[in-house]
């Protein structure tokens, strides 16, 4: 067995068990192909529908090095929540963050072979925008840590997307500078503006435009996009509560560990 067939099947074995990982299930990937081509093999290996994509930042000095400022990893299906959810499962044994996000959802395909998109391009694809929470949780603890390299390896670290209310007025942008604030158990861990994630939740959608088009995918209308952390990524266990305020609107979750499932599950 290869290293990146290694690395997938472990990541994938481990979250259907909910369980911790440790070490690392291989050699790190060294570039952001190689990372994505273990992401690749993990969604395929792991067979459940993509509903959705998260989207987070690639610090300096990393960003220079890699020639990318910004990561993706899917969003499965039965991992994505209405407002009405109580709770969001993390993997109690391995890495837990919640993190107050923008939830962009693609209205219309980009053109196909149309890559380098504008924001105004990458504005007509989107048809709402919406507040919501990731969950960003992995068997192995040492993931974000380790850098963004793994992080994309082991699906950028996402396992559930909590979407809350519709953003009134979206596409004016005027959601752009909103204060932003989180919350753990009522205390506050972060606050800012969308202003300060690069270019922008739009941003994100064109950014991903260009990652899925180089691995032969594209962005399908009614998918979401998850835009990266408004706040930051604020770790969390499961007995927890986090919310995240947008001042006009809210949304907030308790935070619960997953139960393992079947092995020769889907």
């Amino acid at each position: 067995m290869g290293n990146r067939d290694r690395i997938a099947q472990a990541f994938v074995a481990a979250r259907r068990q909910a369980a911790g990982l440790s070490p690392y299930p291989g050699d790190a990937p060294m570039t952001l192909a190689d990372a994505y081509a273990i992401q690749d093999r993990a969604i395929a290996i792991d067979g459940r529908g993509i509903a959705g994509w998260k989207v987070g930042r690639i610090n300096a000095p990393l960003d220079s090095a890699l020639g990318a400022n910004r990561l993706a990893g899917p969003i499965f299906a039965d991992q994505v929540f209405g407002a009405g959810t109580a709770q969001m499962a993390v993997i109690a044994d391995g890495f837990a963050a919640a993190e107050a996000e923008y939830c962009v959802r693609i209205g219309r395909s980009p053109q196909p072979g149309r890559t380098g998109l504008s924001l105004e391009a990458a504005l007509d694809l989107v048809d709402a925008v919406h507040i919501g929470v990731e969950i960003a949780s992995s068997p192995y603890a040492g993931i974000n840590a380790d850098g963004p390299l793994v992080t994309i390896s082991d699906f950028g670290n996402n396992y559930g997307l909590l979407i809350g209310a519709e953003v009134p007025g979206w596409r004016e942008l005027g959601f752009l500078d909103w204060p932003v604030e989180s919350c753990i158990d009522d205390a506050v861990v972060g606050s800012a503006t969308a202003r300060t994630m690069l270019d922008g939740p739009i941003g994100a959608v064109a950014f991903l435009v260009d990652c899925l088009a180089a691995r032969g995918r594209t962005l399908e209308p009614g998918t979401w996009v998850s835009s990266g952390a408004v706040t930051g990524v604020h770790q969390i266990r499961p007995g927890q509560r986090f919310e995240a305020d947008f001042g006009v609107l809210q949304v907030a979750c308790g935070i619960v560990a997953a139960g393992g499932e079947r092995e020769d599950a889907a």
